[in-house]
């Protein structure tokens, strides 16, 4: 692709998504954006403040921590707070802290600190549409959502229920049990975000480049070691590799992939060379009883 073509495809999905963002703000009575931390939460904050620059964006960013997250996601979090000004919304489910294990039992884990942690959160701040990063190219439960995804009772979602968009024309109207789940960058791919990132000069979490970091392995996944609450087991010892992630988590669920890749322009090569799956490393997307589209209708983003 030449360098003016992929101007043009990039300028194309960045209007799309700005008309997304300006859309639900206009239409919808009190909007999120759901911050994970990782990069396609980082490009849709950049977004989002492209499309109401020089005002501040008129809705917060929600973040919901697990507990587990990598401590540099912690930091990178609240330093872009500061910086942009936007709110920031940390909410933790506290029944659920101490009370579930990544490492022995990641379904539980998942639901209680992220698919339960979220359904409450945006309960109790009565947002009725959560924006979010998710691609269609992630997963195939994914390649199922609407633009503008309707939520039913208790924000769970059920694909046969969904609204039909065509030519891009999206339905906002809402009964009072409804919501909304709203994905600007759905027609992205993971390529076209690392683009756009470079492009943009936009920041991300260091732990997407690669580095020396302390591993162990564990059932066939390369884990980072990020704090002492994951003892290793017998035979498990750490050893300095040279790793990065392609997408980011609870740190006990989430496999990093040994790379080179230090800079943008690394990552971008060894993204048009790679045939493997960018959530592989998902540790829980691997267990056939959780399947992405079983979490989705019990409310995970």
């Amino acid at each position: 692709m030449s360098v003016a073509r992929l101007h043009t495809h990039l300028d194309r999905l960045e209007a799309e998504s700005i008309r997304i963002l300006r859309e639900t703000v206009a239409e919808c009575r009190k909007p999120v954006l759901l911050y994970s931390i990782g990069k396609d939460s980082s490009v849709l904050l950049h977004l989002l403040l492209k499309a109401f620059y020089p005002a501040k964006p008129p809705l917060p960013m929600l973040h919901v921590n697990t507990t587990w997250k990598f401590r540099e996601m912690i930091e990178f979090r609240d330093r872009i707070a500061r910086e942009t000004g936007v709110d920031l919304i940390e909410y933790i489910n506290q029944e659920g802290v101490g009370k579930t294990d990544p490492v022995h039992d990641a379904s539980r884990h998942t639901h209680v600190m992220k698919t339960l942690a979220l359904r409450e959160a945006l309960a109790k701040y009565q947002f009725d549409a959560a924006i979010g990063g998710a691609r269609r190219d992630e997963d195939p439960a994914r390649a199922k959502e609407r633009v503008f995804s309707l939520r039913g009772a208790g924000q769970r979602w059920e694909p046969r229920k969904q609204r039909p968009e065509p030519w891009g024309l999206f339905n906002t109207r809402l009964d009072d049990d409804e919501t909304l789940r709203v994905f600007p960058l759905s027609d992205w791919t993971e390529l076209d975000v690392w683009l756009y990132i470079r492009r943009e000069g936009i920041e991300v979490v260091p732990l997407y480049f690669a580095k020396e970091r302390p591993t162990f392995v564990r059932n066939g996944a390369l884990l980072v070691r990020d704090d002492e609450r994951v003892p290793l087991e017998s035979g498990e010892k750490l050893v300095p590799k040279t790793v990065r992630f392609r997408t980011l988590g609870c740190w006990p669920l989430t496999a990093a992939v040994e790379s080179e890749a230090a800079d943008l322009d690394a990552i971008i090569a060894e993204m048009l060379d790679t045939r493997q799956s960018e959530r592989a490393g998902r540790i829980i997307d691997l267990d056939p009883s959780d399947s992405m589209e079983r979490k989705k209708r019990e409310g995970y983003f």
